[in-house]
């Protein structure tokens, strides 16, 4: 069973949870581990909402400004699942690891965004998946009529141009949300990208290290489960 636990109660690292029936609860499906279950949970759910408001067809050239992070290899994936060409921004050190997880294009998070698109979408992008950076500066970086979601509480009436479309949406990790995204690990349509999964006493120092720019979902083994 996975399971996310209410942000305002706490106890995530505890050994026990107790959270109402109805606040996002699934049955693990066979074919998926332990470890990835539970690092599906609210980066999942968010990267979920931010694909589905995006709605890209096929074809379509998306950006997805974050693509290291947990919300976003899992955007990233979901993107290139649906046939979209996806762009994604990462440090040169991880172009491989957003390649692997199916961009078709990763340009360097850290340098001149709009002068490394002149030659990948001379007329903007069709969309952006704002999961990390400037959203106001990521929307001027869209095609006319293009649209950007964002995860980060962007203000849609805040944007520069009346050309484009903003949406700021919110991870939902309800009970349909949760067996959803488990029956597409399972199928093997998205991969759960976990780093490392460690006991409880190493937590501390292993958050003080994946907060420094770590590849991938941090899990922690609270107690056996045998």
């Amino acid at each position: 069973m996975v399971a996310k636990a209410n942000p305002t109660d706490g106890g995530g690292f505890g050994e026990y949870l107790t959270t109402a029936a109805g606040s996002g609860i699934a049955l693990v499906p066979p074919g998926l581990d332990e470890p990835a279950a539970a690092a599906l949970g609210l980066a999942g759910a968010a990267a979920l909402a931010v694909v589905d408001s995006l709605a890209a067809k096929p074809g379509e050239t998306v950006l997805v400004s974050g693509a290291t992070g947990g919300v976003g290899a899992f955007a990233v994936q979901l993107l290139a699942d649906r046939g979209v060409t996806v762009i994604a921004t990462a440090p040169p050190a991880s172009a491989g690891h957003v390649r692997g997880l199916g961009a078709a294009h990763d340009i360097d998070h850290g340098a001149d965004l709009a002068a490394q698109l002149r030659d990948l979408a001379p007329g903007g992008v069709d969309a952006v998946a704002h999961l990390a950076g400037d959203g106001v500066a990521l929307a001027e970086l869209l095609r006319p009529g293009g649209r950007i979601v964002s995860a980060l509480h962007l203000d849609p009436a805040g944007l520069p141009r009346r050309d484009i479309t903003g949406t700021s949406v919110m991870a939902d990790p309800s009970r349909d949300v949760l067996d959803r995204l488990a029956r597409e690990v399972a199928a093997g349509r998205l991969r759960v990208p976990v780093g490392r999964t460690l006991p409880l006493a190493e937590l501390p120092p292993a958050l003080a290290g994946f907060s420094n720019g770590t590849l991938g979902k941090l899990g922690v083994q609270v107690a056996s489960l045998g």
